[in-house]
């Protein structure tokens, strides 16, 4: 394992320590060698939901602990270690790397989600990602609400040596759109990732903004937008259930990128995510740094929840 991969995997582990040990701590208190029962079961699932991986989520882990140990002596290292094991497998279907098909001129991804979610940010860092591939990428302000936001993703372009096609504040995010794809499609670059407006699910009016950015888009390309990301902040916990069925309901979402993490004791609901709606997990947040936006990976996530070494 390379040392760059290392220091990841301990910013992950450290990342998410607030959820590790609301998870663990839990744990560690019901467990202490006793046989398993259905008082300590019910006391696990509890801590479980509390860690925020969703009620159904809970039950199956529960259950599936039953099946292997009821009426046996265990400990809390082998509890963790069943749920590490076990969370992975929910994970692993849903650990998938964003793909640039390079049939696409350009290969156009569009980024959604609430406010403050961190969606700029991400595509800042996805752009510095892509960059270091070897990709030629262009940046469309599409957020035209705010200035601010405008702002902040020229910064990225800067950072990261892409253009940023923008308008003035106010302007229409659609047409933006769609001249970005022209000069994409003109410069010949493989990837075009479109900011938007952070939207707040009851909002109809922006709601139906993003599906007429949409609509220009597809007119443009049919087979565009290729990826649609949504963007979740990890602190709000539950909440992002109900972002995620809001934004299916109005774009076909592709895939999700979960912000944040080390600000978060709910990094349990990406386990919940997964296994209610299992849309791919892209690529996961523990800071502000250009390099701290990486691909999901299911079992050093797991292990690193429940407060395992990897």
């Amino acid at each position: 394992m390379s040392n760059t991969n290392e220091s990841w995997l301990a910013r992950l582990r450290v990342g998410l320590s607030r959820s590790s040990s609301r998870l663990a701590g839990g744990i560690s208190t019901i467990f202490s060698g006793q046989k398993l029962d259905d008082r300590l079961l019910e006391q696990l699932e509890e801590v479980l939901i509390t860690a925020d991986l969703g009620v159904e989520t809970a039950s199956q882990l529960t259950a599936k602990l039953a099946r292997t140990r009821f009426d046996k002596e265990v400990s809390a290292a082998d509890v963790r270690a069943t749920l590490a094991d076990e969370v992975s497998k929910i994970l692993q279907p849903v650990a998938v790397p964003l793909e640039i098909k390079e049939g696409n001129h350009p290969h156009i991804i569009l980024v959604t989600g609430v406010n403050g979610s961190g969606k700029t940010t991400s595509i800042g860092k996805l752009a510095k990602s892509l960059s270091g591939e070897g990709k030629s990428v262009i940046l469309a302000a599409g957020d035209t609400f705010r200035a601010a936001a405008i702002d902040q993703l020229k910064i990225w372009g800067e950072r990261t040596g892409c253009p940023v096609i923008e308008s003035s504040p106010g302007g229409d995010a659609a047409s933006l759109a769609f001249e970005a794809i022209e000069r994409a499609r003109v410069q010949n670059v493989d990837v075009l990732i479109i900011d938007t407006a952070g939207r707040l699910q009851n909002r109809d009016d922006l709601m139906q903004e993003l599906q007429k950015i949409i609509r220009v888009i597809s007119k443009q390309d049919e087979t565009a937008p290729h990826d649609c990301l949504l963007v979740l902040d990890a602190t709000t916990g539950q909440n992002a259930h109900s972002q995620v069925e809001t934004f299916r309901s109005m774009c076909n979402v592709t895939g999700l990128v979960v912000t944040k993490l080390d600000g978060s004791a709910r990094g349990g609901v990406i386990v919940a995510l997964a296994a209610r709606f299992g849309l791919p997990v892209h690529a996961v947040g523990i800071g502000e740094g250009e390099d701290d936006l990486r691909p999901f990976e299911a079992n050093h996530f797991s292990r690193s929840l429940v407060g395992l070494e990897n």
